[in-house]
This record gives C-alpha cells, structure tokens and sequence, in this order.
C-alpha cells in the first residue's frame, strides 16, 4: 500500500469518528437531523478546512463529495444505531479520540508534502485535530474541550512530537503515522484514567 492511499484512508476513517462525535453531541442536544449533519460535518471537516486555508491550498472536501457523504453515513448510521450509540456513554470519547489521532497525523504529513518545516507541521496537525471540536462544541453551546483542563491540544502536541521522532530515526511512513496516531490516543485514554489535567489560571476569587 502506498503512503498516500493510506493517508486517504486514514482522513476518510477520522472524518467518520469525527462526524460520529458531532452527531453524537447534537443528539444529546436534541437537534433535528438537519441541525445533526450540519454538526457532523463541521466537527469532520472544521480542522482541515483551516489547515488548507493557512497552507494555502484548496481546502480538501471542495475537490472530493466523500467527505459530505461520509458524514450523510454517519448519521444513518446514529439513527439506525441509536439507542446502542447514545447509551454508551463513552461513545463520544471513543470517536472524539480517534478522529483526533488520525487527524493529527493527516494534517502534519499535509505540511511536510507541502515542504514546511516540522514545527509548522505539528501546529498543522494540532489544528487539523483539535479544530473541529472548537466549532462542534461552540455550535452546541459547549465550552470547548480544549479551553478545559482535558489533556486536549496537548494529546496532538505529543503526537507530533513522536511523528518527528520516527521521522527522524528514518522509520517507514506508514509506521510512523501509525505510531504518531497511537501516541495520541494513548495520551488521551490515560490522561481520563488517571485524571492527568494541566493547570489553570486563577481568578481573583481564587487568590
């Protein structure tokens, strides 16, 4: 398999878990299905139209409908399954994660295609991550996760960091968008099982 067929693979998988995550938030709200595929999508597409936007290339779902299908998938797919999908409480998480992770890797390895240096690449990544779930959670009315104590934007930062790492050791690109995505997903399972948070700022009631 070629790198680039995986990394298609990979956006097509991360925008399904994170359009999942968006239906799943606007469920929860008591949105229409309309209200639903517009959170869907936004949540899928968000990250990765700002990436395009600031490497200043097309943004990717305007050249290929898959991604507005992926997500019409998505949620016929919540509808279908709802009662198993809403009840499990850690759905959110599980799908929030794993587009998190996969997009991470899609939008670091965007940048370097497109020769920027690694440390734009791993804000790249951050941002194709993490974005999305800024514009979910603002559309539903949520604080976003990433303005909270949740070990978020730093799961991304960490996954950047060990893509460099094995991109540095000369490890194969597939193993290496493989190992960056794992980094982050297992950043995240462990900062929920052991409530690791970073720490805030103080308000004037505090001091």
């Amino acid at each position: 398999m070629s790198n680039s067929t995986f990394l298609y693979i990979v956006e097509i998988i991360g925008t399904f878990a994170f359009a999942i995550s968006g239906i799943r938030m606007a469920a929860r709200k008591r949105f229409d299905l309309f209200g639903a595929y517009v959170v869907g999508l936004v949540t899928a597409i968000g990250g990765g139209t700002l990436r395009d936007l600031l490497l200043d290339v097309t943004p990717f779902w305007m050249s290929d409908s898959i991604y507005l299908i992926i997500t019409a998938a998505a949620l016929l797919l919540v509808i279908i399954l709802q009662k198993n999908i809403l009840r499990f409480e850690n759905t959110f998480f599980i799908f929030d994660t794993i587009g998190l992770a996969l997009f991470v890797v899609v939008g670091i390895q965007k940048s370097i295609a497109l020769d920027f240096p690694f440390w734009v690449a791993i804000i790249m990544g951050t941002l194709t991550g993490a974005f999305g779930g800024i514009l979910r959670d603002i559309l539903v009315n949520e604080e976003p996760l990433i303005f909270r104590k949740d070990i978020y934007a730093s799961a991304c930062i960490f996954g950047g960091i060990v893509y460099w790492i094995s991109f540095r050791m000369g490890v194969n690109d597939i193993i290496t968008q493989i190992l960056a995505a794992g980094g982050v997903i297992a950043t995240r399972i462990m900062a929920v099982r052991y409530k690791w948070t970073l720490p805030t700022l103080k308000s004037e009631e505090d001091l």
